[in-house]
């Protein structure tokens, strides 16, 4: 008889049982929290567009909501529901998303995160198509500022790019936004001596300035939402390449991206959602800084879960400060572009506090 018997196997009754969680893995919980946070935000924008309808100066029960919505419910609160309060929360689910996704993608173009969409000059830009079309063009409606303001965009946006571009290296992070900073220091000299030499344009951009839901209508929405499509695809096209571009061009380069075909459509979709979001509601401030970074923190920086996280967090910051300022100080308002600055700045800053923000 052998010193030493082998050791049997082991029967398969005797083997582990397979852990159902040990394919999860850190990967497959990040996932979940993602999809979790995500889910998170369709709700809140579901109950955010419930708030705009229901709360303002005039009540509204959220039944009553439903039955004017969805069953053509007489009255009128029915009337304050369909006529003023739905385009005006069509127009806050537009500009904020607009403004988000905008922000996301110039914060990933130029690698800077504090880029927001005054960084290359393009608010100023709609804001000065606005300052000539009520001077120059004669016009006095909402729905003939939203041309010239995507004008006004446009051109800022190409000047920007065509300056940076003539840089040593070409268009990079520094060009862009040293670039950015001279057309918009032209551009608010521009805007001033228009405003100074006349009055009755002062008093009417006055109230576009500041950024507003006020007084919007369906017929603004019609005109916007075809650009606030075409954006978006322009952003999300290149959110891969957003990716690769944070680690930087040598190594975007080498994953096989195209860093300037990625700078180019990101920044004309960036353009286009700025234009829709300024031509609709004025320059609402904050917005395209602050949820890039809100949205960050919760499902980090892979451009495929970051932009529509972004897509939700704009349109609740936007609708939640409307109906704040509807609300604060009755029967009056207090513009939404004051509002999400008073409610954002508390978040950023939270942020801030709590960790680095990151670029």
């Amino acid at each position: 008889m052998p010193a030493h018997a082998p050791t049997p196997a082991p029967m398969a009754s005797d083997r582990a049982a397979p852990n159902p969680n040990a394919t999860k893995g850190p990967r497959g919980a990040l996932v979940a929290r993602r999809v979790a946070w995500t889910v998170g935000g369709v709700v809140a924008v579901l109950l955010a567009v419930l708030l705009s309808l229901a709360v303002g100066a005039r009540a509204v029960a959220p039944s009553a909501v439903l039955d004017a919505l969805l069953h053509g419910a007489r009255g009128d609160d029915a009337e304050v529901i369909r006529e003023l309060r739905l385009p005006r929360t069509l127009i806050g689910l537009m500009v904020g998303a607009a403004l988000a996704l905008a922000g996301t993608a110039l914060q990933g173009i130029t690698r800077n995160p504090i880029a927001d969409p005054g960084i290359l000059g393009i608010s100023q830009g709609a804001s000065v198509g606005v300052v000539l079309a009520i001077a120059f063009a004669g016009v006095h409606t909402l729905t003939g500022y939203v041309w010239y303001a995507f004008a006004g965009a446009g051109i800022a946006s190409v000047a920007v790019y065509a300056i940076a571009s003539r840089g040593r290296g070409g268009a990079t992070p520094v060009t862009l936004a040293l670039g950015g900073a001279a057309i918009n220091a032209l551009l608010v000299s521009v805007t001033t001596a228009v405003l100074t030499t006349d009055a009755a344009t002062m008093d009417e951009y006055r109230f576009w300035q500041v950024g507003s839901l006020a007084g919007r209508n369906a017929e603004v929405a019609g005109q916007v939402w075809p650009f606030l499509l075409v954006g978006t695809v322009l952003v999300v096209s290149v959110a891969r390449g957003l990716d690769a571009l944070a680690l930087g061009e040598d190594m975007a380069r080498g994953l096989g991206q195209n860093v300037a075909a990625v700078r180019i459509l990101g920044g004309l979709g960036a353009t286009v959602l700025t234009g829709v979001g300024v031509a609709a509601a004025g320059p609402i401030a904050f917005v395209g800084l602050a949820v890039p970074h809100l949205a960050r923190a919760l499902v980090g920086s892979d451009h495929r879960w970051l932009l529509p996280m972004a897509a939700l967090i704009g349109p609740v910051m936007l609708l939640v400060s409307d109906v704040v300022g509807r609300i604060v100080f009755p029967p009056g308002e207090v513009p939404a572009g004051v509002m999400t600055a008073l409610i954002g700045v508390p978040f950023l800053v939270t942020l801030v506090r709590r960790k680095a923000v990151p670029a």
